[in-house]
């Protein structure tokens, strides 16, 4: 089983288990059994488990790999409707599109407070020695809101 199909089968598995042990606490509360708090407590566990892996399976999502596109690290997020990312002195010119267009896919929907969000790669030119100065050579904007 891969951890995918693990991360998958987790809230039935902790969701079943949980049902289990709700039964086997009514029974242990109507007999007066002497470990009723305990198996309460594993009971509200299990169920607690099995909410937060669906939960999580909810909110995870794989990244966009596009053809041709270059890692560029992101070097400035202000977090609402700025992203900055730094491109290498020898980045391709027809990398800039797709990396671009692979930056605006992997930002979730419904953040930034629904902003239009600015998406550059810049790069670093150099103007003399130890000066230089920032040269934008993509950007795209991208809206975020939640449809």
């Amino acid at each position: 089983m891969s951890f995918f199909e693990l991360l998958e089968n987790t809230p039935k598995i902790f969701g079943f288990f949980g049902v289990f042990l709700f039964i086997f606490t009514i029974a242990a509360f109507i007999f007066n059994f002497g470990f009723k708090f305990r198996i309460t407590g594993a009971t509200i566990f299990s169920l607690l488990l099995s909410l937060s892996s669906w939960a999580f399976i909810q909110s995870y999502t794989e990244k966009v790999v596009i053809e041709n596109a270059k890692y560029v690290p992101i070097v400035y997020d202000n977090g609402f409707d700025l992203i900055i990312a730094k491109a290498d002195d020898d980045f391709p010119e027809e990398s800039i599109d797709p990396t671009l267009e692979q930056l605006s896919k992997n930002l979730r929907k419904g953040s930034r407070s629904g902003a239009n969000v600015k998406i550059r790669i810049r790069k670093l030119e150099q103007i003399s020695d130890g000066v230089s100065k920032p040269v934008v050579i993509g950007e795209v904007q991208k809206n975020v809101k939640m449809n």
